[in-house]
């Protein structure tokens, strides 16, 4: 069933991210049929008629946000979990030794709770690297949310000390295949499958190759975890193309960079979790790819990895690292920041027809943010602010495709102190039942 038609009248500003990078002052959209059909000045739009009002006196409209990996199913249950000096490989093992011993409910919960929390701020679209496990009871989180998800079902074929199932070559492929033919273009096409290969080291040069193939075949995509100096390889054995999404990519030199760009292919750096691990943000390869045309997204990484799915909070760490990291304030500007989290995140997952920017003809994925606020004023520059004074709790509306799921700062299709209270009792049996020990903090609890 369509949305009723919807009219956000009068905004103080609507950052469209179009082709002309408008920001357009007393703004008014429109929305029918799940489409936006008019973009303009209020004044313009005075006389056209919708079934719901939304008075943006005041406000900001954005386009939906765009997280480019987001391992959605497990984080939630266990987040604060690792201490701050707990990283890297140690982690990854103790992460993936839990994820594999979450049941059904348990992964329903929390995918609920961080579908609540990327929704509540602004985020509609996101690659889930094939984490879930258990992605028929996460179907029905998606739809009431009307959210948009690429998903997949992760595939290793070598040794690995991880916790990942691993099975033989043709297996992996012949799951790969199904999980597209069973999966793709579900939820009226919001629910796009793709390969996803865990890693170049957990797995063999045909089953990457494979896996490309498949995404072809299917007319889908494919991501992998990334890291420097296996670019080559990747290129090589026909693994990169514009249908390929590089998460991380860390540790890149000047010449995967140039790899990346020649074969079309597209990046997903995730700026909390580097900076959280003290892992060099500011050495990445951004803007190297950015301006060799390369479309990279950001990405939140998990609720256990950031900590945090604020696409506010994502942005200005993007923005702030990076010119710290290099030693130059020209690097990632605001406005930079604000197109790699809409439409060339939305570029980098090949949705920028239909999101990512507020156009007449997409889908009505927009963000109202309520600005009269203290970390908000005085707004001058509504693309300033966003990204080095708000974050994602002044978030007032959030529309997908033409239904409001977030109204006056809520979510609309769950009970999140109820989902919240059920994750945190769910998470202490997760944690009792395998035994893991539980971090408190260095100072004294009494």
């Amino acid at each position: 069933m369509l949305a009723p038609s919807l009219k956000n009248e009068r905004a103080q500003y609507a950052i469209t991210v179009d082709a002309r990078r408008r920001v357009i002052a007393d703004a008014t959209v429109v929305v029918d049929g799940g489409r936006i059909t008019h973009v303009g000045k209020a004044e313009e739009l005075r006389d056209v008629a919708a079934e719901r009002t939304i008075d943006a006196t005041g406000g900001v409209l954005t386009p939906a946000f765009v997280n480019g990996h987001m391992h959605i199913s497990y984080a939630h249950a266990v987040r604060g979990l690792f201490p701050d000096d707990f990283v890297g490989r140690d982690r990854l093992r103790e992460v993936f030794r839990l994820q594999s011993a979450m049941t059904e409910e348990e992964e329903y919960w929390t995918s609920l709770l961080a579908v609540i929390e990327l929704t509540r701020s602004g985020t509609l679209t996101f690659v889930d690297p094939g984490s879930t496990r258990y992605l028929d009871a996460c179907l029905q989180v998606y739809a009431e949310a009307g959210c948009r998800v690429v998903t997949g079902t992760t595939v290793i074929d070598l040794d690995s000390d991880l916790a990942l199932p691993r099975c033989p070559t043709a297996e992996a492929l012949a799951r790969t295949d199904g999980f597209i033919r069973a999966y793709d273009r579900r939820l009226q096409g919001r629910l796009r499958a793709w390969a996803m290969p865990f890693s170049s080291d957990t797995s063999s040069s045909d089953l990457l190759r494979g896996c490309k193939r498949l995404a072809v075949t299917h007319g889908t995509g494919m991501t992998i975890h990334h890291n420097g100096g296996s670019t080559r390889m990747l290129e090589e054995v026909g693994a990169l193309g514009s249908n390929v999404l590089l998460a991380h990519a860390a540790g890149i030199e000047d010449s995967e960079v140039e790899a990346i760009a020649r074969t079309g292919a597209s990046v997903v750096m995730c700026p909390s979790t580097s900076l959280k691990e003290g892992s060099g943000l500011g050495k990445r390869k951004l803007p190297e790819l950015l301006a060799r045309g390369v479309a990279v997204a950001l990405g939140a990484d998990s609720a256990n990895s950031s900590n945090y799915l604020d696409a506010v909070r994502m942005m200005n760490a993007a923005a702030l690292g990076f010119k710290d990291g290099r030693l130059d304030v020209h690097v990632v500007p605001a406005e930079q920041a604000v197109e790699m989290a809409t439409l060339i995140g939305a570029r980098a997952l090949g949705l920028e027809s239909d999101t990512g920017s507020i156009e007449v003809g997409k889908s009505a994925d927009l963000v109202l943010f309520e600005t009269r606020r203290a970390e908000w004023r005085a707004l001058l520059d509504p693309v300033n602010n966003l990204i080095y004074s708000a974050d994602g709790r002044s978030v007032r509306t959030v529309v997908a495709g033409g239904r409001v799921v977030v109204d006056e700062g809520r979510v609309v299709f769950a009970d999140e102190a109820a989902v919240a209270d059920r994750v945190q009792e769910l998470g202490e049996g997760l944690l009792a039942r395998t035994r893991t020990r539980v971090n408190s903090g260095r100072w004294p609890v009494e």
